[in-house]
């Protein structure tokens, strides 16, 4: 009987435990990324990422508001896919690579992402972000 006592006392404290650390922790998106602390879920990756730590990173080349804001891009292992993240969006976008090696080219719809003068990212022909 004592034994049992101890059980379900311990249970109670650990499901209590829990319970706080998850109000306390933060809100976290469909896919678990902890979205508080800068998480967003990459498709590629198939994992929570941080898009301010990732290599790749372009800056917005004609920002309408007084601050300018950033795309974060990831590659697939082989390279044939390109994950564009945009402010704005609620989910990022797959792009399919195009062109030939050394020429290649990644796109979507009227999006298409190059890195022959470093890594751009063009609407249509609008140059809209760039790496520095």
């Amino acid at each position: 009987m004592k034994t049992k006592l101890i059980f379900t006392s311990a249970c109670l404290l650990l499901m209590s435990a829990m319970s706080y650390a998850q109000s306390v922790g933060g809100k976290k998106d469909k896919h678990g990324c902890l979205t508080s602390a800068g998480y967003t879920f990459s498709i590629l990756k198939n994992d929570c990422v941080r898009l301010f730590e990732e290599k790749i990173k372009l800056d917005e080349v004609k920002p309408k508001k007084s601050y300018t804001s950033f795309a974060a891009v990831i590659f697939s292992d082989d390279q044939k896919k390109a994950e564009v993240f945009l402010p704005g969006l609620k989910s990022s976008l797959i792009l399919a690579r195009t062109g030939t090696k050394g020429k290649y080219a990644w796109k979507r719809g009227n999006l298409t992402l190059s890195d022959q003068n470093g890594y751009e990212l063009k609407r249509g022909n609008a140059l809209i972000y760039k790496a520095k």
